[in-house]
């Protein structure tokens, strides 16, 4: 008996040890397993944490675009847009014209030259537009000659100075008469040199890339003409003598210039003159602000909208005699477009 239970015992603890030596290599296997696929899972957050540290320190690096520098030498080119609308009806019961048309054009070209401290730079914008209807006839509903010149000498350091001593000439008038529809029969109240407006201006220019730039003037000569004989266009731009074609202002002047692409194919092109006159009221400043925004279709095709403000204290009302106050004009037209 004892021997049976001696057996029994040398075999449960045979037993035993060789499953204790299964767990153990089982534990040494999951082990092994563990630290396996804690090593891959390291390597992969590490691989991870490399690209999104690259990724951070790219986006650290990363500088605002900056504008284009002038390049020295001659930078030209210009934009000419040409729209056409046309409508007709018969018949029609909410009641429109017969028949309509209307054509406006616009070019604005300039060309800039720069060489080591010198800076010129000239623009032209030339506008006009026409509307016919059967109701109204045949009116303008756009006219402008624009003509600026202006150069700069750079102070300073030529590589980091953005300031220029400049001076620049201004001639503003339009091409053919315009008349007052508001009474029967139409007056004329403008005509080629009926008003012009002339401005020479010395003074300072900042202009920190070819885009953009500021232009100020505490003395500014200014010359209103009215190249007519009636006396009432005259009267009109608050002539006291209206037997003198000109009348001079002496005053401050700033105008700001923006020239850029928004976007690939948009474009906007911006200025704002503001003038005081220190011979009458200097606290009713003129206002003359301009702006084209282009978006172009394709080569041939394009959107063009203009919007202008002006505000001119010396320019009366045709009809009351009053101030005139703020005058606003915006054209949207769609048609051909050249970029030259």
């Amino acid at each position: 008996m004892a021997a049976k239970n001696f057996l029994c015992c040398h075999f449960l603890l045979l037993v035993w040890r060789n499953i204790c030596c299964a767990c153990r290599k089982q534990i040494l296997m999951m082990k092994q397993v563990m630290l396996t696929a804690i090593i891959a899972i390291g390597t992969v957050t590490s691989f991870a944490q490399d690209a999104e540290v690259k990724r951070l320190k790219d986006e650290s690096n990363k500088t605002v675009k900056k504008e284009p520098e002038q390049k020295d030498g001659w930078t030209k080119g210009g934009v000419f847009n040409l729209n056409l609308s046309q409508g007709a009806s018969r018949n029609w019961a909410a009641g429109a014209e017969k028949f309509s048309f209307s054509v406006n054009a616009l070019a604005n070209t300039f060309a800039y030259y720069k060489k080591r401290r010198n800076a010129w730079d000239n623009s032209l914008n030339v506008q006009y537009g026409i509307v016919n209807a059967t109701s109204i006839g045949t009116r303008k509903n756009d006219d402008r000659i624009d003509l600026l010149s202006r150069y700069g000498y750079q102070l300073g350091d030529t590589a980091k100075s953005r300031w220029y001593l400049s001076g620049l000439v201004n001639l503003r008038t339009q091409m053919t008469t315009g008349y007052n529809y508001t009474v029967e029969p139409k007056e004329k109240n403008s005509n080629f040199f009926a008003p012009a407006y002339l401005l020479v201006s010395p003074g300072i220019m900042y202009k920190p890339n070819a885009t953009f730039d500021i232009f100020l003037s505490p003395v500014t000569s200014r010359w209103v003409i009215v190249n007519e004989a009636n006396k009432d266009i005259r009267r009109l731009f608050n002539f006291t003598d209206t037997t003198k074609m000109a009348i001079n202002e002496i005053g401050a002047f700033l105008t700001a210039n923006l020239k850029k692409d928004l976007a690939k194919n948009i474009n906007l092109t911006s200025r704002l003159d503001l003038f005081s006159n220190y011979k009458n009221n200097p606290q009713n400043i003129d206002v003359f602000w301009t702006n084209t925004l282009g978006f172009k279709v394709n080569k041939y095709i394009g959107v063009s909208y203009n919007f202008d403000l002006i505000y001119d204290h010396d320019v009366k009302n045709v009809k009351t005699g009053g101030l005139l106050g703020t005058q606003l004009k915006s054209l949207l037209g769609i048609g051909f477009t050249a970029t030259f």
